[in-house]
């Protein structure tokens, strides 16, 4: 299975926080390929620490890139919609990582369990883990 990384989880690991890179080397090792998009291309690189630059590079190339298609694009926009009329907020970011997961049909690895299960992706909670 391909996993979606929220960006939260990459910076974990990239900030050596809560055994985050334990946990990819575990998913790696039981055959799970693991993957991320433009927008944590982006946050990523918008929150790098000058230190992290070599280390940064490295983990995000590791990963296999899923592009944002048009479609997913759109569904973004229309699940922040939808959502926004009930009341309820989504940020446009999340909003994107789970379109890509819903069109590519991915399981998205995040601890932000409340706003992927609005819009109904497939997730690897990590709470606690």
């Amino acid at each position: 299975m391909t996993i979606l990384l929220d960006t939260s989880i990459i910076i974990d690991v990239l900030r050596k926080r809560r055994e985050r890179r334990e946990l990819l080397r575990w998913l790696l090792e039981q055959g799970h390929e693991l993957a991320c998009c433009a927008v944590n291309v982006a946050e990523v690189y918008s929150g790098m620490r000058s230190h992290e630059a070599e280390e940064t590079t490295a983990l995000m190339e590791s990963l296999a890139y899923v592009q944002i298609s048009r479609e997913a694009a759109r569904t973004a926009g229309e699940l922040r919609l939808q959502l926004q009329r009930k009341g309820k907020t989504l940020s446009l970011p999340d909003a994107i990582i789970g379109a890509v997961a819903l069109h590519e049909v991915l399981a998205v690895a995040t601890d932000n369990v409340r706003d992927f299960s609005m819009i109904g992706v497939d997730l690897l909670p990590l709470q606690g883990a």
